[in-house]
């Protein structure tokens, strides 16, 4: 059989399918697998007990059939769309309308419309989309429906201290390089894009940062894209104080996904009436409308303000405590090692680098893969880059935080063992 160019494109393997995949098989197999590798959200109690009783409710009078039981507008539920505005205006004042919201299936499909929409082929050029952070989010690499149209530069890296505690670095933007980059000069660029946190590290762009990153996008009369999956104002899995602005020239993505409800399928996008427009017809195009179960749930959470308390009093504690839990035992595992972590700042993984490992991190996956325990290999994250001749980017590895305390123990003792072995091998 034969498939067109689009085809060939889109079922050739790519990091985000062998992540989809290894997620999938895990939580289907009978053998024991320490998951670590998987953008999962933690099962939290409180956020459980909270969602039965919104379906609960909205089985009981009749709403459940009303959301499954019609399409919504390709625009997304007007319900949730409306509930939505009033949330951004009474937490932000940010004088948001209907106009404002799209919904998608999905912040995945999110990011395919919009980096389409800003990158590839114009009418006289082609255009990329600049991700001023490497590494970024994996779900990015291969969404293009015509090649692939990234650019981003090697993060300046420092040493830091984390609590008190030495054993750190953090990744900052190198705007010196960024703000020559010949394609931003030559209107190679249609987009600035960065996740905050950031996925894969755990990393939070500064206030000062975002403001840079900004000023560079309106220079150059670019969009700027914020993907807020583990930000602001939910799931707020961030530990730094920080704000989230929004104009008409900022493209903000939230999502369902990692407040616990990932099955619903649901994306938010906050932006300028015309990409919410060009998000409504693509959606009429590709999907008829999104789908409206998530909005169900989320509505009156939302606005009886549940949705932020249980953000900020039940879900951003919970990942705060596992992630001081997997640096305790990953400080133990590697006490005499030149191992590294990114300081945690939010999100639901730990970024882990094994500084002059001496083999690279997809074989160490593969390693770590056949005694069970998953993690994600760093060369998927380095989106824009030619990695080849950069070492880094073969060093490190992503693992999540959101599984039981058990899960984390054995997971990292296995990371450990064969890490431990790696290097002592190469002495």
């Amino acid at each position: 059989m034969q498939f067109s160019n689009f085809g060939n494109k889109f079922t050739q393997k790519s990091g985000i399918l062998q992540l989809m995949d290894d997620l999938g098989t895990a939580l289907n197999s009978d053998r024991p697998i320490n998951m670590l590798g998987g953008g999962n959200p933690a099962r939290i109690p409180e956020v459980n007990q909270a969602y039965q009783k919104t379906l609960e409710q909205i089985v009981a009078n009749g709403a459940g059939v009303e959301s499954v039981g019609n399409y919504s507008t390709p625009q997304g539920d007007t319900k949730f769309v409306s509930a939505l505005v009033d949330f951004f205006n009474r937490e932000y004042n940010w004088g948001l309308t209907s106009d404002n919201i799209a919904l998608t299936n999905g912040s995945q499909n999110a990011f395919f419309y919009l980096f389409n929409l800003f990158g590839g082929k114009f009418a006289d050029s082609d255009k990329a989309i600049l991700l001023p952070l490497a590494p970024e989010y994996i779900g990015y690499a291969d969404v293009h429906v015509e090649g692939k149209h990234f650019i981003s530069v090697p993060p300046k890296m420092e040493d830091v201290q984390h609590e008190g505690q030495d054993g750190f670095y953090k990744y900052r933007v190198d705007f010196d390089a960024l703000e020559n980059l010949p394609e931003l000069q030559n209107g190679k660029i249609g987009a600035i894009c960065c996740s905050r946190p950031t996925n894969p590290t755990g990393n939070v762009l500064t206030d000062d940062e975002m403001a840079r990153l900004d000023a560079l996008a309106q220079k150059h009369n670019i969009p700027l894209i914020i993907d807020n999956a583990y930000g602001m104002p939910f799931p707020n899995i961030i530990y730094s104080d920080v704000t989230l602005t929004w104009h008409s020239n900022i493209i903000l993505c939230f999502s369902l996904s990692k407040i616990g409800l990932p099955g619903v399928r649901t994306g938010i996008i906050v932006a300028a009436p015309e990409v919410v427009q060009a998000i409504s017809s693509l959606n009429a195009i590709v999907n008829l409308a999104p789908t409206r179960f998530g909005g169900a749930i989320a509505t009156p959470l939302l606005q009886d303000s549940s949705l932020k308390n249980l953000a900020d009093n039940a879900i951003q504690p919970f990942y705060k405590k596992q992630a001081a839990l997997a640096v305790s035992l990953l400080k133990q595992e590697f006490k005499d090692y030149s191992v590294k972590i990114h300081k945690p700042e939010g999100a639901i993984f730990l970024w882990v680098w094994f500084e002059g490992l001496p083999i690279t991190s997809q074989e160490l996956y593969e390693r770590l893969k056949a005694k069970g325990t998953l993690i994600i290999p760093s060369e998927h994250f380095f989106v824009g880059l030619d990695t080849k001749n950069y070492r880094h980017a073969h060093e490190c590895i992503r693992m999540s935080i959101a599984q039981p305390d058990e899960t984390l123990q054995k997971g990292i003792a296995t990371i450990g063992e064969v890490v431990r072995k790696v290097y002592d091998a190469a002495k």
